[in-house]
């Protein structure tokens, strides 16, 4: 697992770490039970402090991706994929009602934002 940080990014580091770990486990590179780095390891490798790594662990677990087992480390947890699809397709919902919202009042039709995500998503 290969964990890439921007500091220039407007999402704050525990989220580009909780947000990189959730996708290795979704696309099926990290699978049920592996043994994630510990919190200072990680920490360390990616040069940022231990409170924040383990900020993004705790999300991890209250979001159900990964299980923390005191003097053992965190693992990742079974997966409920249909419940994770649906969880997503939520959270895609509110951020494309944000940007239809956003998109109104310059103008911007359903039509052009179809081909905007036909275009980025190689669908055209």
């Amino acid at each position: 697992m290969n964990i890439i940080i921007v500091n220039s990014a407007e999402v704050p580091i525990y989220e580009q770490i909780m947000n990189q770990i959730k996708s290795a486990i979704l696309s099926g590179e990290l699978k049920e039970g592996a043994v994630l780095p510990s919190v200072r390891g990680l920490a360390k490798d990616l040069n940022v402090s231990v409170i924040t790594t383990r900020k993004a662990y705790e999300g991890l677990e209250a979001e159900g991706f990964t299980i923390n087992m005191m003097g053992k480390g965190s693992f990742v947890a079974p997966q409920n994929m249909e419940l994770l699809r649906e969880t997503r397709l939520v959270e895609i919902e509110k951020k494309l009602t944000y940007i239809i919202e956003y998109a109104k009042p310059v103008g911007i039709l359903s039509e052009d934002l179809k081909k905007i995500i036909d275009e980025l998503s190689g669908e055209e």
